[in-house]
């Protein structure tokens, strides 16, 4: 009879066989979705196809129950490996929606956003060009005939430059791409009597594609001039999410501003108190490992961006004093040991979050799950 490690090594080896079956599989997959884009591409169809990704992971969930495998193991396999394909697609163009657009220009679009959106105007063959810091003084002839013009540099020199735009074409629509909208929409306004309209995009510059992805819009002036940019956003795969510009920056007040702030400070409070960062990791459990890793990835970036972000609107400063003065009054129930009032409070929350606060648990659940395998 065999020993128990030749019997292990007999199983070892055939997992090692079904592992090499499985790569040459998704090789062979992955072969045709590359078909896929390619056909795609032929006709402009869009990458991204929602319904049948749904439809993709409800059949795959019943044939593995019926198999006897774990339902979202499937799920997050294929998950994983339909975002893989949808880099081998993203190799050649997308529809033009307006192929009587006669030029796009992106100001600033050799930046890292801006760099992004020359792409993706090129893959889907429009002409686009882009203005510099230092091409202003031939900046009649680069922005001549244009039917967009994408304002894509720092907050902090948006309202400048938007204001030199005062000799577009009345037919060209003017768009921004800042974090806050409602500024910059009123100065597109104010300089150019033509379409108008404010853009977020919800993301960093370093992602390679728009699939998935969300931008928001906020309307200026003339929506039906500029309905066709906003189809093109969906073609490229994003989701484009309408909405006031002082809503959005209300929002965006909450979402970004407070967030970058109380992590800098809590940076800043690590640093001050000369915690040992490799202890704190080796310590720490993958939920907090993914918020101390939230904190430092901040640090790893530019730190123009968020004081731009941060010092752009005087009213942050009013919203953020209501978050310390918040702080403190929790705080004050601790120090006092009033834990009665604290639990209220926190019940509070809790009854205001309502059913999402279930659904983020079973959100973060799985997120966890990824985490512990990093």
């Amino acid at each position: 009879m065999p020993s128990i490690e030749e019997r292990l090594t007999q199983c070892r080896n055939e997992i090692d066989e079904l592992d090499h079956q499985l790569i040459e599989l998704l090789a062979k997959r992955r072969a045709v979705t590359k078909r896929v884009g390619d056909i795609k591409s032929e006709v402009g169809m869009p990458i991204f196809s929602p319904e049948r990704e749904a439809s993709l992971f409800a059949a795959r969930r019943v044939d593995a129950k019926n198999k006897g495998v774990s339902e979202d193991l499937i799920e997050d396999l294929l998950r994983r490996i339909i975002q893989d394909s949808y880099k081998s697609q993203e190799v050649k163009g997308y529809r033009c929606i307006n192929p009587n657009c006669k030029k796009v220009v992106v100001i600033g679009g050799k930046g890292q956003l801006g760099k992004l959106f020359v792409d993706l105007f090129a893959r889907s063959q429009y002409e686009v060009t882009t203005l510099e810091k230092d091409d202003w003084e031939n900046s009649d002839v680069i922005l001549s005939g244009a039917s967009l013009v994408i304002v894509a540099v720092p907050i902090r020199l948006t309202s400048a430059t938007i204001k030199k735009l005062d000799q577009l074409d009345k037919h060209c629509i003017l768009a921004d791409v800042t974090s806050v909208k409602e500024s910059p929409l009123n100065d597109m306004l104010t300089v150019h009597s033509g379409p108008v309209v404010g853009l977020h995009p919800m993301f960093g510059p370093d992602v390679s594609g728009l699939i998935k992805q969300t931008i928001i819009a906020c309307e200026g002036r003339n929506p039906e001039k500029y309905a066709w940019l906003l189809e093109q956003f969906n073609v490229w795969g994003a989701t484009v999410y309408a909405v006031e510009a002082s809503a959005h920056d209300k929002a965006m007040s909450m979402v970004q501003v407070m967030r970058h702030f109380s992590t800098i400070a809590y940076g800043y409070h690590l640093m001050e108190e000369g915690v040992d960062i490799a202890q704190l990791v080796d310590m720490s459990s993958p939920i907090y490992r993914l918020e101390l890793i939230m904190v430092g990835r901040l640090f790893a970036q530019n730190p123009i961006l968020y004081t731009d972000i941060i010092f752009n609107d005087p009213n942050n400063i009013q919203m953020m004093k209501r978050f310390a003065h918040r702080f403190l009054e929790l705080l004050d129930d601790v120090e006092k040991g009033q834990k009665d009032d604290f639990v209220a409070t926190f019940n509070g929350v809790s009854e205001w979050f309502g059913d999402y606060a279930s659904s983020f648990l079973a959100e973060s659940k799985s997120l966890l799950l990824k985490a512990k395998e990093l």
